[in-house]
Order: structure tokens, then sequence, then C-alpha cells
């Protein structure tokens, strides 16, 4: 009986996952009312619900676990309150980024707790922290106009905290990522890269003159080589690819992107010829099975798991996906797409490409050309991780040792991408208030009434 349940239950999480996925992208045709958009957001807000819900039954009928319902039933009061929050306290928030948060953060609980129940908790307790950061973010956007004033403040800081750990980092898989003050083991290159994106955008927004090129790239130059000799290459290229990318957008001169692109695989040619860590990633890349004993090992663990599971899952607790060696970290998707099946990893993709293509439209409707090259940067920096994360997973790319955004165990990368989305919601209710208090004003010409009086013109 109890196999029967789960087997089944992988199929209604598979279609519920569906269900939510194709509705992130219904609800932008044209001819839905705002209303009509609401009564979507809503469905949404049903179907992660109900899929929590079976996968945890699930989880409960393997394990045995009763503490396990302990767990679920207080992460549905955080989902239930950051839902409500949200809507009480910005009425022009987006739902749909709402929305998303809480599915990916849902998986992510979900595949943690078959993984590590232990992990599973030390996750949950930072995405209640982190999301009481995440409500005050978009109240400090609005209302704190110097932050791009602090341009070389970010410089400073950024730098500063990438050469601590460079120089006193503890040193994780070949490279040094993180160090731990008080028992608390914090990974600064995850919130550098936030205010990186605010030094770069401020130094574009101030002028794009030659000069002013060039001393951006010098000192995001030296972000990338701090991470490059701390062996955080992952990082690095995140760093390298973001910069790029805000340049481009805010010179339109291709020129920049290509001669940034040209240095970039001079770079890598250079890294793989002194960095024996490069070459191991890149040698696993090639031919895993060839080296299956030792550096093939991980990256051919996961592509079996994502084998086995096929299109629909062998089902959660039932598959191996521990034999993957960091699977809560760097291959959680590898875990996901075995006992939950290709289809929902799909999904999964496509969940966090909506987010992504919300980051980019909220950039392209900014009127404020700091805010929106901040807004491109930080939508840059999320896909961009995410085709790093899932490529190396794959063996599309060779594996870089980064986390899948809100999915992934790690309090860093969690903290960090909240930091983000709320810093997106920001945006998007300016935007919003901007666009309404338009309206009104438009309203008031055409009626002939001042809408600061109030008064009949």
């Amino acid at each position: 009986m109890s196999n029967i349940f789960c087997e089944v239950s992988k199929y209604v999480m598979i279609v519920l996952f569906a269900l939510y996925t194709y509705e992130c992208f219904a609800v932008f045709r044209r001819k839905h009312t705002k209303e009509q958009q609401n009564i979507i957001f809503y469905r949404q807000n049903v179907w992660m619900f109900a899929l929590h819900l079976d996968a945890y039954l699930v989880l409960l009928d393997q394990t045995k676990n009763w503490g396990i319902i302990l767990f679920y039933g207080i992460q549905v009061i955080f989902f239930i309150s950051v839902i409500v929050n949200y809507k009480v306290l910005y009425k022009n928030a987006s739902k749909l980024l709402v929305n998303n948060m809480c599915m990916l953060l849902a998986i992510g609980f979900i595949i943690l707790t078959r993984l590590s129940v232990e992990r599973a908790f030390k996750q949950f307790g930072i995405a209640v922290a982190a999301m009481f950061l995440a409500l005050v973010v978009p109240f400090m956007i609005k209302k704190i106009r110097f932050i791009r004033k602090m341009t070389w403040f970010y410089a400073v800081i950024g730098l500063v905290a990438l050469g601590v750990v460079a120089i006193a980092g503890a040193v994780s898989y070949g490279a040094k990522l993180s160090f731990t003050i008080g028992g608390i083991t914090l990974q600064p290159s995850e919130f550098v890269k936030i205010i990186f994106v605010f030094f770069v955008a401020g130094m574009l927004h101030k002028s794009t003159e030659f000069k002013q090129v060039v001393i951006t790239t010098i000192i995001a130059a030296a972000h990338v080589i701090i991470l490059v000799l701390s062996k955080d290459l992952g990082g690095a290229l995140i760093f390298f690819i973001v910069y790029l990318v805000m340049l481009y957008v805010a010179t339109a001169k291709p020129l920049y992107f290509l001669g940034g692109l040209a240095s970039g695989s001079v770079a890598a040619v250079i890294a793989y010829a002194f960095f024996s860590h490069v070459q191991v990633r890149v040698m696993a890349w090639q031919d895993p099975l060839s080296v299956i004993d030792n550096e093939g090992y991980q990256i051919c663990q996961s592509l079996f798991a994502i084998g086995t599971g096929g299109w629909f899952g062998v089902g959660l607790n039932q598959g191996m996906p521990n034999k993957i060696p960091v699977v809560e970290q760097d291959f959680v998707f590898s875990a996901i797409s075995e006992e939950l099946g290709g289809i929902f990893a799909l999904c999964l993709i496509m969940v966090c490409m909506s987010c992504f293509l919300m980051f980019i439209n909220i950039a392209m409707q900014l009127k404020d050309g700091f805010y929106k090259l901040v807004a491109l940067g930080l939508g840059t920096t999320y896909g961009f991780q995410v085709f790093l994360t899932i490529g190396g997973v794959i063996k599309f790319i060779p594996s870089t040792g980064v986390t899948l955004p809100l999915v992934s165990y790690g309090g860093s990368s969690l903290l960090s991408t909240i930091i983000i989305f709320a810093i997106i919601q920001g945006f998007y209710i300016l935007k919003e208030s901007e666009g309404k208090r338009n309206e009104k004003q438009k309203t008031g010409k055409q009626t002939g009434i001042s809408t600061k009086t109030g008064k009949i013109r």
C-alpha cells in the first residue's frame, strides 16, 4: 500500500507543478484583466500548497518520522505569512515573484528534508530570518535614495570582503569560499555580488565615457582576480558575465562586449594552465567515465541519477541521491531529477526562467537609469547562476561549484537570493506606484481637476 501511495503521489506532484508552471506564463496574456490575474495567482497558491502537502505525506509514509509533519506545519505557517504580509504591506507587489519565491523554497525544503532533515531545519531557520529582511527591503528602496551615491563604498567593501576570504578563508573542495565567525559560516562572495552590481550601476550611470569605463573595468577586474586567486571560479565567472552585460547595455557598444569576451577567453586558457583545480573540472567534463574512480565520480553519479529517474522519477525516498558527493548543494538538481522526474525538473527550470524574465521585464520598464542597471545586473546574476548550476549537473558545461538559488542547501546563497528577490520586488512596487500616479495625473488633466488641490481648474 505504501509503494502504491508513493507511486501515485509522484504523478500528482508532477501534474500540480506542471499546472503551476503553465500559469507562470499564462498570466501574461493580454486579454486577462486584473481580477483574472489575481485568480491565477490564487490557483498557483493552491497548486503549491497541494504539492507541498503531498510531498510531506510521502516523506512521512516512507520515514515514519512524525516530526516531519510538525516541520511541514511550521512551513505552511511561514508561506502563508509571506504571502499575506506582502499583500498587506505592499499592495502593488508582484504576486508572481512572491509565488515563485515560495514555490522554489518549498521544493528546496522538500528535497532537503528527504536528503538531510537536520540541514532542512537549518535552511528553514535561515529562510525565516531572511524573510524578515526581505519584507523591509522594498520599503528601503522606496525611501532611501542615497544608495546610488555610495559607489566607492560598494567597491571598497566588496574588495575587502573578498580579500579577507582569499587570505584567511577556509578551503572547501580546493577553493577558498568562506570563513567562520562565532560558529556561523559566511560566504562573502554571495553578498558581494549584490553590492558589485550596485557599484557597476553607479559608475556607469554617472558616465559612460572611456575614462569612466576604464576605471570601472579595473575595479571589476580586481573583484574577478581575487576570486580566481581564491579558486572560486564559479563566482569569478558570474562577476565577469554580469559586468559584461551591464557594460554593453549601459554603453550600447558591441566592441566592449566582444573585447570582454576575448579577454575572458584568454584568461580562461591561462587559468587552465596554472590551476590544477580547473584542469580537474575540465577533465571530469570531457570524459567522466574514463576517470570515474576519481575526478569524474561526482558527475558520473549525477548523470546516473538523472538517467535512472527518467521522465517521471522513482519517487520520493526511493532513489539513491546520497551517492552523489555534495548533493545538497551543487548537485541538488540531480536528486530532484532522480526522485521527482525529468518533467518535474523541466518545470523547475521553467519557473526559474519565469523569475529571470520577470527581472529583465521589470528592468526594461524602469525609467530611472540607475535602478534599470541594478535590476538588469541582479537579473543576470540570478539567471546565469541557474545556468551554471544546471549546466554543470547535466554535463553541458564543466561544473563550477555554484548552488541552485533558493533550492540548494547554503545559508549565504539563500539569504543573498532572497535579498535579490526583495530588491527586484522593491523596483516593481516603485514602478507600479509611479504608473498609478501618472494615470491619476492624466485623469486629472482630462477632467479638469487638479490632482494636487482637488479643485476644478
